[in-house]
């Protein structure tokens, strides 16, 4: 590196983009020195909304910024069918990476770019923001001491009406996080999944080979563990009702992540059955609300690329393997999702 200050570049300034940019410009150990936007009408209110000096290059010309041997990491925040090109290329040039999720569209791409990655001594790192958010930190520590019991199943909902995204339908974009916190709480992979899944707005969009009749606004998904625990979960971009909303069932109690209560986002509902006859009768029922430290996630994602890359350290949370290993269950969702929900095994995709 060319200095005590890691040279940054940031690759698009769109909804997420723009929020990677407003961190790595406040991180003392960052040096932005170029960012890439293809949208050359945009450059000007990019420039003033951030107060980008004149020395920060704003460009469109990805190659050349990638080629410059001055910038020692990149951000990439692009639709995900550019991930490929653009992450191969950043890592040949000897650039450590902070993608946005998903890492690609296909397992052998990620398998690909994560053994480049190791191979030029670089680090790979995939923005999988709600590994880094203090509840969800928080409720692994709290999962840990098993306040459940024998835990039994989970479920998610993760609704909104937008962003509706021309890339990827709303099982990438949206099950990828609540697949992501049940991994990490669980700490283990599905073994099988299945998916159903509705098409209403963007029937004709079949870019990629997952998504042959258009991109899914709504999918309703269900993931089996090796542990016997499974999961169900409901994403939609086409619903005003916004939830986010993933709860952990134990036999003892349920441990409820929800985003939309601001004050109690975690909340430890205790409670079981003591048979009574024929019957089953609730008792130790409680409610405890779970204290969160502060921070911004994303905050967060940022400091942790910039410690890796310092460090020379692999990504002990959210590593390129991470990544390839949630590109492998969305895979597999979509191939359930057009074979009409039948169960897939993972590991055979």
């Amino acid at each position: 590196m060319t200095s005590d200050r890691i040279r940054l570049a940031q690759f698009g300034v769109g909804r997420w983009g723009h929020h990677l940019l407003r961190n790595f410009l406040a991180l003392a150990s960052v040096e932005v020195v170029a960012v890439v936007e293809p949208r050359r009408e945009q450059h000007d209110l990019i420039r003033n909304q951030f107060g980008l000096s004149p020395a920060i290059a704003l460009t469109a010309e990805a190659e050349t910024v990638l080629a410059d041997p001055q910038v020692d990491a990149v951000a990439i925040a692009t639709p995900a069918a550019t991930h490929y090109n653009l992450i191969k290329t950043a890592l040949q040039n000897h650039k450590h990476v902070l993608a946005e999720k998903p890492l690609t569209l296909t397992v052998p791409e990620c398998e690909e770019l994560c053994a480049l990655a190791a191979d030029q001594g670089v680090q790979l790192i995939i923005d999988h923001t709600y590994l880094f958010h203090p509840v969800v930190q928080r409720g692994q520590t709290v999962l840990a001491e098993q306040p459940l019991g024998t835990l039994r199943y989970g479920y998610a909902t993760r609704t909104n009406l937008g962003p509706v995204r021309p890339d990827v339908d709303a099982l990438w974009d949206l099950s990828i996080h609540d697949i992501a916190i049940f991994n990490h709480w669980l700490g283990e992979m599905p073994i099988a999944v299945a998916a159903h899944g509705q098409i209403w707005l963007q029937s004709d969009r079949s870019a990629a080979p997952h998504f042959p009749h258009g991109l899914a606004d709504v999918a309703w998904l269900r993931l089996w563990y090796p542990s016997g625990f499974q999961a169900t979960i409901h994403v939609s971009w086409t619903n005003p009702d916004k939830q986010r909303r993933l709860g952990v069932v134990g036999d003892r109690g349920t441990l409820i992540f929800d985003e939309m209560q601001a004050d109690t986002p975690l909340v430890l509902q205790r409670g079981k059955f003591e048979p009574e006859g024929i019957y089953f009768v609730p008792t130790s029922l409680d409610r405890e609300v779970i204290a969160i430290p502060p921070g911004e996630p994303l905050k967060q994602v940022c400091q942790h690329f910039i410690d890796c890359v310092t460090q020379q350290q692999d990504s002990p949370l959210s590593s390129g393997q991470v990544g390839t290993d949630l590109v492998r269950i969305l895979v597999a969702l979509s191939r359930s999702l057009n074979q009409d929900g039948q169960r897939i095994e993972v590991g055979r995709v």
